[in-house]
Order: C-alpha cells, then sequence, then structure tokens
C-alpha cells in the first residue's frame, strides 16, 4: 500500500516551481490558476522573491500548496489508482485535501490565503514563538511545556517523528521551556523562525475565522482518505473533514501517530509531493517504509516510472 503526503510550512523557498513551471504546461496551469484565484502574481514571487515575502504565512501556504499540486499534476497520475491514503503536515493537510477531490485547486488557494492571514493576526507580533525540542519524545515535550507555562500559554504544537516535538505558546513561556529544555532531558532546544504561535490556544481567533469561511465552501467527499491532523485517522466524512480543519487550527499536528498509523494499516510506501523535509521524518517513525520525495522534473520523471 502507498500514501502521498503534502508538505507544510517552511518548505517554501525562492525559485520554487520555476523549473517544473518551465518544463510542464500542467504545472504552469496550477501555478496562473492559482494567481488568478488569489488575484495575485504569487507564482512571480515564488520564482523570484524577495524571501522575506515569501515566507510571510499568507504567501508561503498557497505557494506551498500551489507547489505540491503542481508536483502532482505533472506527474500525470490518478491519486485513486497510486494512493491508499492521503495525509498533509499541517496546511499541507489542504493540499492533501484537494489532491483527493475534496476541494478545487482554486477555493483550496483562497482558504489558505486566508487561513495563513488570520493566523498572522490571531497573535501580535513578538508576542508568540515555537521551538523545536530535539532528543525528546511527547511525553518529555509536554513535561517541559507545563513545567515552563506558569499561567501562560504553552502546549504541544507538533509531534513530530520520535526525536522532534514542536511547542507554541506565549513568548515568554517558549523562552523558558528553552531555557529549562536540556536539564529536564531534551538534547536541545532551538527557537523557530516563525511569525506566530501556531496550533495552540493562542490561534483561536483565526480558527473562528476559518469556521466561518469553511462553513461557505462545498466539501466534497475525498476519492481516497485522508489522514486527519487532530485525529491520526483516516476520515472521508465531509461535515467531519469541514470541523477537523478548524480544530487543526489550534491543535496538536499529530503526524508521528499519522505516520505509524498508516504503517500499521499496511503502508509501506510513502510519495512526499513537492517537499524533502517530512521523508526524513517517516525514516524515523518507521524505518522500514520506502519513502520517496518528489520536487523537481527529474524527480517527477523517475517517480512516474516507478509508480505507474
Amino acid at each position: 500500500m502507498r500514501a502521498f503526503i503534502f508538505p507544510g510550512q517552511g518548505s517554501q523557498s525562492v525559485g520554487m516551481g520555476a523549473a517544473l513551471a518551465d518544463a510542464s504546461r500542467a504545472a504552469r496551469d496550477v501555478f496562473d490558476e492559482v494567481d488568478e484565484a488569489l488575484g495575485q502574481n504569487l507564482f512571480r514571487l515564488m520564482r523570484e522573491g524577495p524571501d522575506d515575502e515569501l515566507k510571510l504565512t499568507a504567501n508561503a501556504q498557497p505557494a506551498i500548496m500551489a507547489h505540491s499540486i503542481a508536483v502532482l499534476r505533472t506527474m500525470g497520475v490518478q491519486i485513486t489508482e497510486v494512493a491508499d491514503f492521503v495525509a498533509g503536515h499541517s496546511l499541507g493537510e489542504y493540499s492533501a485535501l484537494c489532491a483527493a477531490g475534496s476541494f478545487d485547486l482554486a477555493t483550496t488557494a483562497r482558504l489558505l490565503k486566508l487561513r495563513g492571514r488570520a493566523m498572522q493576526q490571531a497573535v501580535p507580533v513578538g508576542q508568540g514563538a515555537m521551538a523545536a525540542l530535539l532528543g525528546a519524545d511527547l511525553s518529555l515535550a509536554q513535561k517541559i511545556a507545563e513545567a515552563a507555562a506558569q499561567g501562560e500559554v504553552c502546549t504541544v504544537a507538533n509531534d513530530n517523528d520520535p526525536s522532534q516535538v514542536v511547542i507554541s505558546g506565549a513568548k515568554a513561556a517558549i523562552d523558558r521551556a528553552i531555557e529549562i529544555a536540556k536539564e529536564m532531558g531534551a538534547k536541545r532546544a532551538v527557537p523557530l523562525p516563525v511569525s506566530a504561535p501556531f496550533h495552540c490556544p493562542l490561534m483561536q481567533p483565526a480558527a473562528e475565522a476559518m469556521r466561518d469561511a469553511l462553513s461557505y465552501v462545498v466539501v466534497t467527499e475525498p476519492v481516497v482518505p485522508v489522514f486527519a491532523n487532530v485525529t491520526a485517522q483516516p476520515e472521508r466524512d465531509p461535515d467531519t473533514i469541514r470541523n477537523q480543519l478548524v480544530e487543526q487550527v489550534t491543535g496538536m499536528v499529530r503526524w508521528r501517530e499519522s505516520i505509524a498509523n498508516m504503517f500499521d494499516a499496511g503502508v509501506h510506501e510513502f510519495v512526499e509531493v513537492g517537499g524533502k523535509v517530512l521523508g526524513a521524518m517517516v525514516k524515523r517513525i518507521v524505518p522500514d517504509a520506502t519513502v520517496t520525495s518528489v520536487v523537481t522534473i527529474e524527480d517527477v520523471e523517475a517517480a512516474a516510472k516507478e509508480i505507474a
């Protein structure tokens, strides 16, 4: 069995998609459609930068999704014929839902633009922070977060793999967590260069914005089950998916469990579409799995031969 997985924020880089668009009409069509949906020349920003503008959450989120879908369409595969499940890390869940037909491309782009803006506006710049705890599992990360909270928000945001957990919350609490992490057993704690504290209760205003936006959007049953970030379980019911996308804004990304559960369900081959970050996590979670990362036109050509 095989799963297609889609990367989240941090996978953006200036130049992304440029060579792909030069080589593939399907990719160019994706970037053109996203630009039209957003009323923005997002692809020019992806191709030329500047980097600080591309990193803005409201740009990075639709850009990463557009790149993933451009890679997928360049592969020229039918998702029902090549994947038993799909999943995505944080915003990548929207890419997965687009790939599985729950949202059309234009709707996905608009939702992610809104999601990015809402997440950025939920907490004033400088008041929130995130940090990666390396050499820490979920249990240890939760203990560190609880010890550092001292009445402020400090929670696990991403349970990425057995050796990397990300915490999120008020800046002062995250600073305290970084200070005490090593003495509590983590190898080290690294502050992340993000503009807001994602996937924690401080994102509640963004969750409400997404609840409102998603109430106007048609969610179609996906053609293959989508593993949800908030439950680490496969889902196909449109109303449940809608609710889970709202919960996801403030909830923990249960990536380690999602990959482990897919592996237990029989998935031994994972294809990362549009990035090279998730593949390394997968190998740390299920070392016996086969992982292919598809980013460049050369990757696409090689993967299309193997997967067809």
